[in-house]
This record gives structure tokens, C-alpha cells and sequence, in this order.
């Protein structure tokens, strides 16, 4: 049997995907941070792990590391809210198998827990091109991945002021209409 992990802070959600996975035959857990994610990784021994990228103060991608030396052959999938190009070459480049954008349907998500190549993801994100918006946005999370989070150093490497950034990150290009 299928056996998923779930490691995401907002219980609802956690609650949600724990029935809707229930329902697709997979026997879940679910926890909401990441030392309960590892110990509960350690104890139920998952095939699958769903993993939110930010966890309260955490940050996801940290976890993805010691999972995958612990659950060697699992797949991992990181969910997330904050999607971008950066993100998503970091997280397969540290073992997720995956990389989705909240929201998700079943579907997508069940594609992704059967193990699709990870680098067909990252293709995907790319071969459409960008339009002068989303590709700046890509280059501010780049920026920002590269200063682990730091808003105001990011801003001094960009050369623009800390509010100017703040303002830009809150207004994530969803679609992209050119």
C-alpha cells in the first residue's frame, strides 16, 4: 500500500489533501513542521511525502536533504504557494522528485506522486517564454533564494529600497497575458 506523508502548516489544507489522497487508496499522515515531519517520517515510513515549502518560519527546502537520506526511494513532492523557476531548480536539485503550485486538483497531484522525471517539470516552466514581468519576478526569487530569504540584503543587491522589493513580491504574476 501507498503510504503518504503530508508535511504542510495549514491544517485545513493538510486536512483536505489527507482526504482527497484517503480517497485515491493512499494510507496518510499528516504533521505541521518540520521536526514532527521528520520524526514522523522516521516512524510511519512513507512511499510518497507531500512537503509545503514554507512552514511557518521554516523553510521546506531544508527538509527535502534529510528526508531523502532517510526515505532514500520515497517520492517527494514539493508543494508550494510561492512558485518560481529558482524554487523549483532548487528543490529538484536538493531530491524532490517534484514541484507544484498551490492550488492543486487530484489529478495533478496524483500525476506528480507517480513519480514523473523531475526534469520534465523544469522544462516545462521553461519552455514558455516569459514576459518582461514574470521574468523579473523569476530574477528577485533567484535573488532572494540566493540570500536565504533576507529581503533587505536582496534589496541592497538589486539596488532598489526594502518597501520598492516588498511591494514587488507582493504582486506575483500569476498568468502570463502579453
Amino acid at each position: 500500500m501507498n503510504r503518504l506523508l503530508i508535511i504542510e502548516d495549514d491544517v485545513a489544507l493538510a486536512a483536505i489533501l489527507t482526504r482527497r489522497m484517503t480517497k485515491q487508496g493512499f494510507e496518510c499522515q499528516q504533521c505541521h513542521d518540520a521536526s514532527q515531519g521528520l520524526l514522523l517520517a522516521r516512524q510511519f515510513i512513507p512511499t510518497h511525502v507531500l512537503l509545503d515549502m514554507k512552514l511557518e518560519q521554516e523553510n521546506g527546502l531544508k527538509l527535502i536533504s534529510p528526508l531523502r537520506q532517510l526515505l532514500p526511494n520515497v517520492t517527494m513532492v514539493l508543494l508550494t504557494g510561492y512558485a518560481s523557476i529558482a524554487t523549483a531548480v532548487e528543490a529538484i536539485r536538493l531530491g524532490a522528485d517534484n514541484y507544484l503550485a498551490k492550488p492543486v486538483d487530484t489529478q495533478t497531484l496524483l500525476n506528480a506522486l507517480s513519480v514523473t522525471p523531475a526534469d520534465t517539470v523544469v522544462e516545462a516552466l521553461l519552455e514558455q517564454p516569459l514576459s518582461a514581468k514574470r521574468l523579473e519576478w523569476e530574477h528577485i526569487q533567484q535573488v532572494l533564494t540566493a540570500n536565504s530569504g533576507n529581503v533587505s540584503a536582496t534589496a541592497r543587491q538589486l539596488g532598489m529600497h526594502r518597501r520598492t522589493l516588498q511591494r514587488k513580491l507582493l504582486k506575483k504574476p500569476v498568468v502570463d497575458h502579453r
